[in-house]
């Protein structure tokens, strides 16, 4: 899996490529999509798996557009 295939907008997926990330974590492929439904979450995944990086821009999406997040 790809971040490119997660349907984030091609700015974040830039920024992404950027900062160096090739591939999502687990906890990335599975919890991106989910706050892009709009879906609530609750994840745990061992420290350096990508949390933090892997929900900024879900959470930047959902702030660009609220409807996405209801």
């Amino acid at each position: 899996m790809s971040f490119d295939s997660l349907g984030l907008n091609p700015d974040i997926l830039r920024a992404i490529a950027e900062q160096g990330y090739r591939e999502p974590t687990p906890i990335q492929q599975q919890a991106i999509p989910a706050v892009l439904e709009g879906r609530d979450l609750m994840a745990s995944a061992q420290t350096g798996t990508g949390k933090t990086a892997g929900f900024y821009p879900a959470i930047v999406a959902v702030s660009d557009y609220p409807s996405a997040a209801r």
